[in-house]
C-alpha cells in the first residue's frame, strides 16, 4: 500500500511541475522589404533573421517578406510599423523623412564623400541619434543598411550637364529634398511609389528615374531605359526599423540582441552592395545600356541652393551637417 502511495505521489508531483514550470513561447515577427529576394536589402534582412534566431536560441523567429509582399510602397511599410501590423522593415530614408524630418538631412545632394565617410557617420553617435529620432514616429531605428550612391537613368539622351535635364520628367521618392534637388536641374520631379515605376517608364509616363546601381540592375531598368549617367548625386542609406510598440514589448535581453544583430547585419549588407556594384555595372553595359560619367562639380553647383532652402525650413539641420562634415 505504501509503495502505491509513493508512486501516486511521484506522478502527482510530476504533473504539478509540468503545469507550473513556465515554457518560453516562440516569438514570431515579420520583416518586410520592397526589393527582390536577391537584392542586398532582402539578403541583409535574412542575415539579421539568422542572427536573431541564433542569438535567441530559436525563441525569436523572424520571417522575411521581400518584393513588396506586405506593401508595394515603402510608405505602406512605414505606416505598418507605426500601427504594428508589420514588425520590422528595411526602407530608404526618402520616405522616412516624411515621418521624421531630421532623417532628411542625410538625403542632401553630394553630402557624403565616400563609403568610409558613410560608415563613420552612420555607425557613430550621429547615426544613432537619427535612428532614435524615429521613436517620435512610432518606430525604433536599429541600424543603417544602404543602397549606395544614386544615379540618373532616362530614355531620351545622355545627361552630361544640368541643362540636359530640361523638359524631362523624373520619378523620385516621396522625399522633399530629392524633389527640390531634381527641380534645381530644370527637370520635372514626379514623386511616385516604387511599385509604379517600371510600368511608368515603359509607357513613357515619365522619362527617367534615379537609383543606385543595385536597383537599376535588380529591376532590369535597362529594358526600359537607354542611358545611365553616373552622377552619384545622393547617397541612399536605408534604416532597418522595428515598430516601437513591438520593440517595447521585448525584454531587455532581446532589445540588446536586436541592436547588436542589426549592426552586424548592416555591415554584411553594405559589403554586399559595395562588392557587387562593379559586376552589376558591367552586366548593365553588356545588356546595351549606354553609361556615361559626368563632371560632378557642375551638378554640385546646380544643387547647392537646396542646402539653404532646407536650412531655412529646418534650422537644426545646419548643425547636423557641420557635425557630419567634420566626421572622418
Amino acid at each position: 500500500m505504501k509503495r502505491h502511495i509513493r508512486v501516486y505521489s511521484f506522478i502527482l508531483f510530476s504533473l504539478i511541475c509540468f503545469i507550473t514550470i513556465p515554457v518560453q513561447a516562440e516569438t514570431k515577427l515579420k520583416l518586410a522589404t520592397v526589393t527582390p529576394a536577391h537584392h542586398a536589402y532582402s539578403l541583409g534582412a535574412q542575415e539579421f533573421a539568422r542572427l536573431i534566431e541564433k542569438g535567441s536560441g530559436g525563441q525569436v523567429i523572424i520571417k522575411v517578406y521581400p518584393a513588396g509582399q506586405l506593401g508595394k510602397g515603402e510608405r505602406e511599410l512605414l505606416e505598418g510599423l507605426q500601427i504594428g501590423t508589420i514588425e520590422l522593415a528595411v526602407t530608404a530614408t526618402g520616405p522616412v523623412s516624411n515621418f521624421s524630418p531630421a532623417m532628411g538631412v542625410v538625403d542632401l545632394p553630394f553630402f557624403f564623400t565616400d563609403p568610409e565617410h558613410v560608415d563613420s557617420v552612420l555607425d557613430g553617435p550621429i547615426g544613432r541619434e537619427l535612428l532614435d529620432g524615429l521613436q517620435n514616429a512610432g518606430m525604433q531605428g536599429l541600424a543603417f543598411f544602404e543602397n549606395g550612391f544614386r544615379h540618373f537613368t532616362n530614355s531620351s539622351r545622355p545627361l552630361q550637364r544640368p541643362e540636359d535635364f530640361k523638359g524631362l520628367k523624373f520619378r523620385t521618392m516621396e522625399n522633399p529634398v530629392h524633389l527640390a534637388s531634381v527641380r534645381r536641374l530644370g527637370a520635372q520631379a514626379v514623386p511616385m511609389s516604387w511599385g509604379e515605376v517600371y510600368t511608368s517608364l515603359q509607357t513613357k509616363v515619365i522619362d527617367g528615374q534615379e537609383n543606385p546601381i543595385a536597383i537599376i540592375h535588380a529591376y532590369k531598368l535597362d529594358e526600359v531605359q537607354k542611358y545611365l549617367s553616373l552622377t552619384g548625386h545622393f547617397y541612399s542609406p536605408a534604416p532597418l526599423s522595428i515598430s516601437l510598440k513591438v520593440f517595447k514589448s521585448l525584454g531587455p535581453e532581446w532589445r540588446k540582441l536586436f541592436f547588436e544583430a542589426a549592426v552586424k547585419a548592416a555591415a554584411y549588407e553594405r559589403k554586399l552592395i559595395r562588392d557587387n556594384e562593379a559586376q552589376q555595372l558591367k552586366e548593365i553595359k553588356s545588356r546595351g545600356m549606354v553609361v556615361n560619367t559626368v563632371d560632378k562639380a557642375v551638378f554640385m553647383e546646380a544643387m547647392r541652393p537646396v542646402y539653404d532652402t532646407f536650412f531655412e525650413k529646418y534650422p537644426q539641420w545646419k548643425q547636423i551637417v557641420e557635425k557630419i562634415r567634420a566626421t572622418h
